[in-house]
């Protein structure tokens, strides 16, 4: 089934012993062991985590179990990052059909999680409050790791063979040229602070608000340029397993991923994960909230991760993923040289259109659209497809496509710099 099969509609409920039954059959290798550590240090106390290792596709059926692991960087406060960490996870679902195969499933999240960082940055910013936060979300599933980031916290992937992979993308303006160019195309400035003189200081940043980030959730008072939007990398390790780091900036701001990886392999989980923040904070000092999550995938028949070996130069790193590319067609089944990490998914496009494909949410029985993001059943008067402009004939076919809602849509637009977007506060 492909991508754009799997959408938001209503699917007929199947007998749960239907399900457990595709499951057995399809789970042809053991699922790994999962050995997990945390360790923080607070400056600012803006940072949470999320550990959650009983998630179930199927409700009751153990077999069908996935971890969720996760970083909320906050930034002017911490209210979005705790909204995030106790809101994403399940909006995320909402966007997966039920009763559907493990493989449909991981078809279907990367899909899913976009919309969940859509929704729940639409659901925050009605609230009224204006702080924000990075998210870096991690679902494990047996060997295949799904990550979705949007600001400048970082998952990295550490392989037998002493070979460190990024499985993320920073969205600092800085650094990233590609997003100062979309910031600058839907109306806002970039630029460096001005102090007093005329003389320009610091990192860039984009204006109004001064963040340096291009992607969060939340920032309601910055601008709806500052998108939700994740950008998602989905990979298959081999039975040899591999460790996860997933940190906040406080980290990766004094430390390199290969650093990182370095200073706690051999160790086990708990102990790693202290230990990496012991080295960013004897490296830089503590100037920032520092928070580290280490996830061990062990082989099912090795109480420990086995040691990895010493790499040599950059060159089997080539060899593993090759060059990168945007292209999550030709990545997709795309096998390593070496059989260490299959390439499953990559995509980072800020539009949200992109995203989420073009299948029609229509429900042949209700006959109701189901909005794309906030998976809201609605009549097409309440709506419009993403295909369909402000003006249409009915030979146009407006409602074919994607459906959003009118609420969606609105953010939508605002994202792309079509319209201004003043957020709905709850009272």
């Amino acid at each position: 089934m492909s991508q754009t099969e799997v959408s938001g509609m209503k699917a007929p409920l199947v007998p749960l012993a239907t399900l457990i039954g595709r499951e057995l059959r399809s789970e042809k290798v053991e699922k790994p062991y999962l050995k997990y550590g945390q360790a923080a240090v607070a400056k600012k106390g803006e940072d949470c985590f999320l550990i959650k290792t009983d998630c179930q596709r199927t409700h009751s059926n153990p077999s069908t179990s996935f971890s969720v692991f996760a970083i909320f960087d906050g930034h002017n406060g911490i209210s979005a990052a705790i909204f995030a960490k106790e809101n994403l996870l399940a909006n995320v679902l909402s966007a997966i059909p039920q009763g559907i195969s493990r493989d449909e499933w991981l078809h279907a999240l990367p899909r899913a999680l976009v919309a969940g960082f859509v929704k729940t940055d639409i659901e925050f910013q009605q609230k009224g409050e204006t702080s924000g936060t990075t998210v870096t979300f991690v679902v494990i599933d047996g060997w295949t790791v799904t990550v979705a980031s949007v600001g400048d916290s970082r998952c990295i992937l550490d392989t037998q063979g002493g070979v460190v992979s990024l499985l993320t993308v920073d969205h600092r303006l800085e650094e990233n040229e590609e997003e100062r160019a979309r910031v600058t195309a839907s109306g806002g400035e970039v630029g460096r602070l001005n102090v007093f003189g005329g003389s320009e200081v610091g990192p860039l940043r984009c204006w109004p608000g001064g963040l340096c980030l291009s992607r969060s959730i939340g920032d309601t008072d910055v601008g709806e340029f500052i998108v939700p939007i994740p950008h998602v990398k989905q990979v298959k390790l081999s039975n040899a397993g591999g460790r996860l780091i997933i940190a906040s900036d406080g980290i990766w701001d004094a430390l390199s991923s290969d650093l990182a990886a370095k200073s706690c392999r051999g160790l086990p989980a708990e102990l790693a994960a202290k230990l990496v923040v012991k080295e960013a904070l004897r490296s830089r000092g503590l100037k920032d909230d520092t928070t580290c999550l280490v996830v061990d995938i062990i082989p099912s028949d090795h109480p420990v991760l086995p040691p990895t070996p010493m790499k040599k130069q950059n060159i089997l790193a080539s060899l593993i993923f090759g060059k990168k590319t945007r292209n999550s067609v030709s990545k997709r089944n795309k096998l390593s040289s070496v059989g260490v990490v299959e390439e499953l998914f990559e995509e980072g496009s800020a539009m949200l259109a992109e995203r989420l494909g073009k299948d029609s949410s229509l429900d042949a029985t209700s006959g109701l659209f189901r909005c794309a993001v906030c998976q809201v059943d609605q009549p097409p008067v309440e709506g419009l497809s993403v295909n369909s402009g402000p003006f249409f004939s009915p030979a146009s076919k407006p409602w074919e496509g994607l459906f959003l809602c009118a609420k969606c849509r609105n953010k939508k637009d605002a994202m792309e710099g079509k319209r201004l977007s003043t957020p709905t506060v709850i009272l």
